[in-house]
C-alpha cells in the first residue's frame, strides 16, 4: 500500500509490483488525460508533475511513488471545471490539432513556467524538448506558452498591487 496526493487529493492505492504510474493513473484512478503513446519515455504524452518535477509516467514504477504529490492535466481545471489560464492560452492560440500530446505539453509548460516565469522562445523549446507533437503545432505551442507566461505575470502584478 502506498500513499499519494494526486491533484490535491490524498489517495491510498496498492499497485502491482510491475505497474507503472501511467497504468495506475489511467486504470485504477480513471485519469485519462495522461496518455500513452511511445511507452519508452520519448514522446512526452504521459508527462505528469511529481513533487514539482516533470516525469514520464510510463517509465515510473507506481510502487516507488509513495509519498509523492502528483499533478495531472485534470488537476489544472478550477473547482467548477473552468479552464486554467494555461489551458485557455492553448485554446486561444489553437496550440493543438489532434490534441493527443496536449496534456503532456500543458504539464511540461506548467513546470517550465514555475521555474522560469518569463522564458524566451529558445528556453521554451528547450523546456519542452521532451514532448513531441506529430501534427507539428510547435509554433502555436510556443505562442501559447508566451501568452500563458504573460497572463501569469499580469495576475501576479495584480495580486501584488492589491496586497
Amino acid at each position: 500500500m502506498i500513499q499519494l496526493t494526486i491533484n490535491g487529493r490524498a489517495r491510498q492505492v496498492s499497485p502491482r509490483s510491475h505497474e507503472t504510474l501511467l497504468e495506475l493513473l489511467r486504470g485504477e484512478l480513471g485519469l485519462m488525460g495522461v496518455r500513452e503513446a511511445c511507452g519508452i519515455g520519448m514522446c512526452g504524452a504521459c508527462t505528469v508533475v511529481a513533487d514539482g518535477k516533470i516525469v514520464s509516467s510510463c517509465l515510473t514504477l507506481a510502487g516507488l511513488c509513495d509519498g509523492l504529490t502528483v499533478e495531472t492535466v485534470e488537476g489544472l481545471t478550477g473547482p467548477n471545471g473552468e479552464l486554467s489560464d494555461l489551458q485557455q492560452a492553448f485554446v486561444d492560440h489553437t496550440a493543438f490539432q489532434c490534441s493527443y500530446c496536449t496534456p503532456g505539453f500543458l504539464m511540461a509548460t506548467g513546470a517550465l513556467l514555475a521555474e522560469n516565469p518569463d522564458p524566451s522562445d529558445d528556453e521554451i523549446r528547450h523546456g519542452l524538448a521532451g514532448n513531441l507533437c506529430r501534427c507539428g503545432s510547435y509554433l502555436k505551442i510556443i505562442d501559447a506558452v508566451q501568452d500563458a507566461a504573460a497572463r501569469a505575470r499580469v495576475k501576479a502584478d495584480a495580486e501584488r498591487e492589491s496586497a
